[in-house]
């Protein structure tokens, strides 16, 4: 008798251990102040914020991304909120046919990216090979994974060569750049998507805002090194949107401190001869736009269809569109524009640019970011906060929710050994 109850307690005590949770999460104090002058918990909540943020925005402009204005409001009215993504599938855009309001693209696959990449990183500084090598062991992953398909069937191969197209540009430039060949590299970059000024660092240039929360100028500096995908003045307009991210991560950040930030020229630009600084321009124009189009308001709300305020902004963008939809300066100006017209409304924000269609998952994904730094995960509307994460982490793989325990975490830890 005394044996058999010792197996059964036996076999209680492993059936419990199989049920005890695994990797708990990390519980940040309310009451250690960080350098940044947040506490352990209102880091991580900002660091999460900005994840989510961008996430919300690029899962609100994927269903109807690159779409003109007229198409939008054809099929889905005016967009105020997430909605499923019965589109196709492609390198850069979503990976799974059909997939539920909340599913992302290549704008929140950048963020994860970038976050995998700093957690590498041990010291103040970072080291731009570092990230080149972090890309190539990604794209060497996927082509691992397309060399050990199995099978005649057609869909597994077409799903594998696809995450291998979403680097193989990425890889042309990281690889020359990563062996300190000169030539290779110029050259790579100067056919990189055509050479064209395509928004590269502007894709994860908010993650890297986030790794140094109080300290733009810090920011400005490490993300411009880390720009070298960006040609022209698109590395200043990288450096600037991580600046933002970190200005916005400082304790009684507003929309004027966030903005003052973009008179910030570690790079000097401002002494560009006969040109000077565009990205200055674009804010001037940012500016120019929302004056005039808030002298035209006459509904109780200016976002909503037929409003003259909000057609006479987005005409004006109109405008201003360069020959690619994701050409930096043109996603840097609609941005800007949108957070601008609505006072930084977080929720605002990303309805003026899902509903103006062009790269609107990126525009509304950058504009995210930034926001999302700012208010926190706490103050992100919590239905599509929710909805996002659980969307992001079971249906593509990616726990937003983890990558900000870890990367507060690193943060915390680089602190500390300063």
């Amino acid at each position: 008798m005394k044996k058999l109850t010792f197996i059964l307690f036996s076999l209680f005590a492993i059936s419990c251990n199989k049920q005890a949770p695994r990797n708990l999460a990390p519980t940040f104090s309310t009451e250690n102040l960080t350098v940044s002058g947040f506490t352990e918990a209102e880091l991580y909540d900002r660091i999460l914020g900005m994840l989510v943020g961008s996430a919300i925005g690029d899962a609100m402009g994927a269903p109807t991304e690159m779409w003109p204005r007229e198409a939008i409001q054809l099929e889905y009215g005016f967009v105020k909120g997430l909605d499923s993504m019965v589109r196709e599938v492609s390198p850069e855009g979503i990976w799974k046919a059909n997939l539920p309001a909340g599913g992302t693209t290549d704008d929140t696959r950048w963020k994860s990216l970038a976050v995998d990449y700093l957690l590498s990183q041990t010291t103040e500084s970072l080291e731009p090979k570092d990230f080149a090598s972090h890309i190539l062991k990604s794209y060497e992953g996927s082509l691992i994974k397309l060399k050990n398909t199995e099978g005649v069937d057609v869909e597994p191969f077409e799903n594998a060569l696809k995450e291998a197209n979403w680097l193989s540009e990425w890889a042309k430039v990281a690889t020359p750049y990563r062996d300190t060949n000169l030539g290779g590299y110029t050259d790579s970059l100067s056919k990189f998507y055509g050479g064209e000024m395509v928004c590269a660092g502007l894709l994860y240039a908010p993650a890297l805002g986030a790794f140094y929360p109080g300290n733009p100028k810090k920011a400005y500096l490490e993300a411009y090194k880390l720009s070298f995908f960006d040609l022209g003045y698109a590395r200043d307009l990288t450096a600037l949107a991580a600046a933002m991210t970190a200005t916005g991560m400082t304790p009684g950040a507003s929309q004027d401190s966030i903005l003052a930030t973009l008179r910030l020229d570690p790079a000097g630009y401002f002494q560009s001869r006969l040109v000077g600084r565009t990205s200055h321009k674009l804010l001037k124009d940012a500016l120019g736009i929302v004056r005039e189009a808030k002298k035209l308001y006459s509904l109780p709300t200016p976002l909503s269809l037929g409003n003259p305020a909000l057609n006479y902004a987005y005409s004006e963008l109109d405008r201003r569109q360069q020959d690619m939809p994701f050409h930096a300066g043109e996603i840097y100006l609609q941005a800007l524009t949108a957070m601008l017209f609505t006072d930084f409304d977080f929720q605002e924000t990303l309805i003026f640019l899902t509903n103006y269609g062009r790269d609107n998952d990126t525009t509304a994904a950058l504009a995210g970011g930034i926001l999302g730094a700012w208010v926190g995960y706490q103050k992100l509307p919590a239905t599509d906060r929710e909805k996002v994460v659980r969307v992001t982490r079971d249906e593509l793989g990616i726990d937003l929710e983890q990558q900000a325990q870890q990367l507060t975490l690193h943060v915390l830890a680089r602190e500390k050994n300063k």
